[in-house]
This record gives C-alpha cells, sequence and structure tokens, in this order.
C-alpha cells in the first residue's frame, strides 16, 4: 500500500519563481500544519525537487517549504 502523496507542482524547484503567491508551512508551525502566504523573494532549495515541498525566504524574511503556489 502506497501512502505517499502524489508529486504536485510544490514540490518541483522549476515550478517556483521570485515573486510568486506561495502558502507556505513554517518550520515553527510543522506539526499543525499552519500555512502563511507571501511573495517569494529567495529560492532556498537547491535540488530539482523535494518530497516535502521547495523551501523559500518570503518577501518577509520568514522561511517555509511551499504547500501550494496560488499566483
Amino acid at each position: 500500500m502506497n501512502l505517499q502523496a502524489p508529486h504536485t507542482p510544490n514540490m518541483y524547484r522549476e515550478n517556483i519563481r521570485l515573486g510568486l503567491l506561495v502558502d507556505v508551512v513554517l518550520k515553527k508551525d510543522q506539526r499543525t500544519g499552519k500555512r502563511t502566504r507571501g511573495k517569494v523573494q529567495a529560492i532556498l532549495t537547491s535540488s530539482p525537487f523535494h518530497s516535502r515541498g521547495i523551501k523559500v525566504m518570503l518577501d518577509t524574511r520568514q522561511v517555509g517549504r511551499v504547500q501550494e503556489i496560488i499566483g
């Protein structure tokens, strides 16, 4: 039985662009899954794929993993 979630766009670095509006989960919110919305200021993950989402820094200087691309 495969419990792994299907691959989504937020897992691929190529889909993340500077200035993009995204929802991220901050490190402090990983247990609850609370999302924070902001614009991508920097892409911190160097690999092309990450199973928990690409790590970014928002324009508010907060760091988290992208859960959803808003626009």
